[in-house]
């Protein structure tokens, strides 16, 4: 019997071409082949043949045993793959060394293998699979009747085979545990932008979810209607993840405060050398969106040359590039967003009229929290459910009758965007299980119900305002309103802007 070590031994160059042409063969499964229930069996045909064995196995380890993954014999008969030598397999992945011998029958060290002596094996090849000192499993052939056609050439081609396909074996695994996270990530995003995560009790909320019930499945353009914080991209991303398109890309692209020609390279991409900064050619969203979903947030912004050009994408299906003149087919669904009336801006003229109808398909208008302030309670149960998780509590704190009816007396211009965060700083702040009033940095929840609601606005907007020295943008996000919002209100109130 031959015991060689891996690490020491110098393959031999003399191979048949049958061999050579094996080794090859296998090599190109590396790039190609990246699922085991594909793979292994390859490996074994690959094995067999060139070396001419009775039986051959392929053996993967598990935990601190191994099974047979594959097994293959001359004869077709399936209960001569069960009796092997277990012991040769052992000794092989145990000790990483490779075995070759002509005659297993005498050998002292294999007188307790009783495979080996019910079977009448007498040669014997047995090669571990290693990829860094971690051994993967093992192949092993043997035969019963010639003893010669088991070779040191016949060892060294194993073992080069066993290399290549050790590394094969690994990265279909590494492919099949990344196949198995998108699957994972796939279901905890569904979940997380189902319609389910969309909370409300409210008649108008009932409504929305059973016209997204009835489009999620149709390639109709959706026009999402309200306020800023209202959840118009959860909405989307809603409509999406519930849709036959879940699996292809979700896209959402900001269109406002963003240049016309910035804009356009966004969303169609350009051609290297189309304008100075491009140096090399780069894909529009839209194409990187084929076959899923494109959200458009304040459509109404968008400038009269990207209408025409999106008006081409609704209509054809079709975009090109900037700078170029190739088109390209994309298939998108396009949902969109503003929290303007897009219906007034075509009557301004300064919204195209065509556009508008094929944006908007079907309207969706979501209502602010003000005009549904029955869900308060509801919206705020759950947000303290997410940052139970998001702090690892096994229990959520709870929230105080008089800290709930504050939330449910004040006015939301940031609506639920602006609700989530009030939560998100009061469940931090709370030194204890229960968020009481003090815990909402409450003086702008204290209103006068006799005060109208552009007048607690007004008074809100300029006190946190004021406690940011002036800072607009920090305000803004205090506030949980755009900035473009924001200064749309103090030109509104005749407030100097600085």
């Amino acid at each position: 019997m031959v015991f060689q070590d891996l690490n020491q031994s110098n393959p031999s160059n003399t191979f048949s071409s049958e061999q050579v042409q094996s080794l090859v063969e296998i090599s190109s499964l590396l790039n190609s082949i990246h699922d085991l229930a594909t793979l292994l069996p390859k490996i074994m045909d690959v094995a067999l043949a060139p070396v001419q064995a009775e039986r051959g196995l392929l053996v993967i380890k598990e935990n601190d045993d191994f099974r047979v993954a594959v097994a293959r014999s001359i004869h077709n008969d399936e209960e001569d793959l069960v009796d092997y030598s277990r012991s040769i397999v052992r000794r092989a992945m145990t000790d990483n060394v490779a075995i070759l011998t002509h005659d297993a029958q005498t050998d002292p060290r294999f007188s307790d293998a009783q495979s080996v002596i019910i079977k009448q094996i007498t040669s014997v090849i047995c090669v571990p699979l290693v990829v860094k000192d971690h051994v993967e499993g093992a192949i092993y052939l043997d035969a019963k009747q010639n003893r010669t056609q088991f070779t040191n050439e016949s060892l060294d081609f194993l073992k080069i085979l066993a290399n290549i396909s050790a590394i094969a074996i690994q990265n279909a695994r590494y492919f099949e545990g990344l196949a198995l996270e998108k699957v994972r990530l796939q279901s905890e995003v569904e979940r997380t932008y189902a319609f389910s995560e969309i909370i409300g009790n409210h008649p108008k909320m009932i409504e929305i979810f059973k016209l997204l019930e009835k489009i999620k499945d149709s390639n109709i353009s959706v026009l999402i209607e309200g306020e800023s914080g209202t959840g118009k991209e959860l909405v989307a991303r809603a409509l999406h993840y519930s849709s036959t398109r879940r699996s292809k890309p979700f896209i959402a692209q900001y269109c406002g405060n963003l240049s016309e020609n910035l804009l356009e390279s966004e969303l169609f991409g350009h051609k290297r050398g189309s304008f100075t900064g491009a140096h090399q050619d780069k894909k529009g969203l839209l194409e990187i969106a084929d076959g899923g979903t494109f959200f458009l947030d304040e459509i109404a912004d968008i400038s009269p040359t990207i209408q025409a050009k999106l008006l081409r994408v609704l209509q054809d299906g079709v975009i090109r590039r900037v700078g170029d003149t190739l088109e390209r087919k994309v298939d998108v669904r396009i949902v969109s967003a503003t929290n303007r009336s897009l219906k007034k801006e075509v009557e301004k003229g300064s919204f195209r009229e065509d556009l508008y109808y094929r944006l908007n398909v079907v309207t969706i208008t979501l209502p602010p929290l003000r005009e549904r302030k029955s869900d308060i309670p509801l919206l705020v149960h759950h947000f303290l459910k997410k940052n139970a998780q998001r702090h690892g509590d096994p229990t959520p704190k709870r929230i105080s009758p008089e800290a709930l009816r504050q939330l449910q007396s004040y006015h939301w211009p940031g609506n639920i965007r602006e609700l989530e965060n009030t939560i998100e700083r009061a469940y931090v702040l709370s030194s204890t299980s229960q968020i009481e009033p003090e815990d909402l940095i409450s003086p702008h929840f204290e209103t006068d119900p006799d005060q109208t609601l552009r007048h607690i606005t007004k008074q809100h907007v300029l006190k946190v305002l004021k406690d940011c020295e002036g800072n607009k943008k920090k305000a803004a996000e205090l506030l949980d309103v755009s900035l473009r919002w924001l200064h749309y209100k103090l030109n509104e109130w005749h407030i100097e802007s600085d």
